[in-house]
């Protein structure tokens, strides 16, 4: 008798038993055009998705800017992108800030809530238990602005879709790390 099955592919045996997890890059690249378009190509030309990125410079004088992604893969994928980044031209640093255990991570997000009565009213005291300010407010409507762990501001959008969530507006996750370290 022989053996009909297909043989296994290199991506079915590297992948078979890993679990993606996410993780946040903090890059630190010279301010100079097309560094971002470099970094974003790294990332489409090999399959890459980026969940959310965030840039901005951060030190005028030495033209550097900082650059946050999140980012989803394997541990083998995870380690591929992070050296890939590091041999990028204009790359100064690079750091995981997910395995970091002084890494922090932010994010800024506007959520727009229509309703009236109890589901109004409701609305208000979520808003209260996660710190959420409102930042403008209608007669039928509010907009709250939450800051806080990317997980934080999901559980208050879960909770605010059957209060009357219309809108979402997320800046992407900010890192930064703890203590006198710097990127």
């Amino acid at each position: 008798m022989t053996d009909t099955t297909q043989p296994a592919s290199v991506y079915d045996l590297a992948h078979s038993d890993e679990v993606e997890s996410l993780a946040t890059f903090a890059v630190l690249v010279d301010n100079e055009p097309g560094v971002l378009h470099r970094l974003v190509g790294l990332f489409a030309a090999r399959g890459y998705n980026i969940e959310s990125l965030t840039v901005a410079e951060t030190d005028h004088n030495a033209h550097t800017s900082r650059v946050t992604i999140v980012t989803r893969g394997t541990p083998q994928v995870l380690a591929q992108i992070e050296a890939q980044l590091t041999k990028m031209v204009s790359t100064r640093h690079v750091q995981d800030v997910t395995r970091d255990p002084n890494g922090l991570e932010r994010e800024l997000a506007l959520i727009k809530v229509a309703g009236s009565g109890a589901e109004r009213v409701e609305a208000l005291r979520v808003a209260d238990i996660f710190r959420a300010r409102v930042i403008d407010t209608t007669h039928t409507s509010f907009v709250f602005e939450l800051t806080g762990a990317p997980s934080k501001i999901d559980k208050f959008a879960d909770l605010m879709r059957p209060l009357g969530l219309v809108e979402i507006s997320r800046t992407g996750v900010l890192s930064i790390q703890r203590g006198v370290e710097v990127l």
